[in-house]
């Protein structure tokens, strides 16, 4: 099943303001060769990559960037159907390159982008991962003097441990295979996840819960005490602590699941594009952005010693040794049911 056919088609007129510099950084255009228009998410993510990613690949090829902000999958639906595609790399969740391959999204057939190198199971046709991370179950200790928790059975528990859970308003932010494993369910039988189960769990925390509309969101919530307890990804947990939150992770349970840029359907530049993922992916890169970030690169074979995290991120870097049981999210299976889900997730909340 195609996933988010319910994306709203924008203008064209927004769009390729947006894409000429509305919003981004003033650069070389797309008519120059060694150019690549990059449309990311804003913010100090967008500039850890032009640091960690883009200096070095302009240093080593002469290539300049233009960055776009924000990078959204309805963006890139308007331009591919108006045979207008600007933009050359998008940081993206794999689900649209996955769902949409080959029709919005351009398959990779650079040699370079060896799938061999990335776990299994973190590749498709149109995306490699460019890195990893988790969706970290953690709670507040100022809030929890007493008993902590210790288990993602805790998170479900809300007579021994009451309070709010913040979640990211999203269902493939680790929530479901969290009630299932919660649930006695073992993490290597989680998928196909078994929805009717995984809701009735839920339901259970359902009035304890706050559907947050973005991860900064989060991150004020958790500031601001207004939970005991968050899922969200490790980039954010570690801001939220840097912010002022007393967060504890706890290392039972957790979903891992990777990063990707991908490239838009008729892109000015795809084999420039092609090389520049395959250099995101080159240790010297991945480990420079790991270490700005605190996620983790997307190839195993990079030590992640080598990356010289701090000792707070270090704490929330579920790839370390001694971190629980961890699942990578299976990209098959949300590439199928993503769109079936959010519709019914939509209608679960009201409810």
């Amino acid at each position: 099943m195609k996933t988010y056919r319910f994306l709203t088609t924008i203008a064209i007129g927004t769009l390729l303001l947006s894409a000429c510099g509305v919003g981004g950084d003033s650069g070389t255009g797309a008519a120059d060769e060694k150019a690549l228009t990059w449309a990311s998410t804003g913010g100090q993510f967008q500039e850890d990559e032009k640091k960690a990613l883009q200096e070095p690949f302009t240093a080593s090829t002469g290539t300049k960037f233009t960055n776009i902000s924000p990078a959204e999958q309805a963006q890139v639906r308007t331009m591919v159907k108006a045979g207008k595609t600007i933009w050359d790399l998008a940081n993206m969740s794999w689900i649209y390159a996955g769902a949409y391959c080959g029709e919005l999204f351009e398959k990779l057939d650079d040699p370079a982008l060896d799938r061999s190198k990335f776990p299994e199971g973190t590749t498709g046709d149109c995306f490699v991962p460019t890195y990893r991370y988790a969706n970290i179950f953690s709670y507040n200790a100022d809030l929890y003097p007493g008993e902590k928790p210790t288990k993602i059975n805790d998170f479900f528990d809300t007579k021994r441990f009451p309070g709010k859970r913040v979640v990211y308003d999203y269902p493939k932010a680790g929530l479901f295979e969290a009630a299932l494993v919660a649930d006695g369910v073992a993490p290597e039988a989680v998928y196909p996840i078994d929805l009717d189960r995984a809701f009735k769990k839920i339901d259970t925390i359902k009035d304890s819960l706050v559907f947050a509309p973005s991860y900064g969101a989060i991150q004020q919530m958790m500031v601001d005490k207004q939970a005991g307890m968050v899922l969200t990804v490790t980039a954010r947990t570690i801001v939220s602590a840097q912010s002022g939150a007393k967060l504890v992770p706890v290392w039972d349970f957790n979903t891992t699941d990777i990063g990707a840029l991908v490239i838009p359907k008729g892109a000015p530049h795809k084999a420039l594009a092609q090389q520049m993922l395959a250099f995101v992916t080159e240790p010297a890169q991945s480990i420079a952005y790991a270490k700005l970030t605190g996620t983790a690169p997307a190839r195993p074979e990079i030590d992640l010693n080598s990356v010289g995290y701090t000792e707070e991120q270090k704490k929330y870097n579920a790839f370390l040794p001694d971190r629980g049981r961890t699942l990578e999210q299976d990209k098959q299976w949300w590439i199928d049911n993503t769109d079936a889900l959010v519709k019914r997730w939509t209608s679960w909340k009201v409810g």
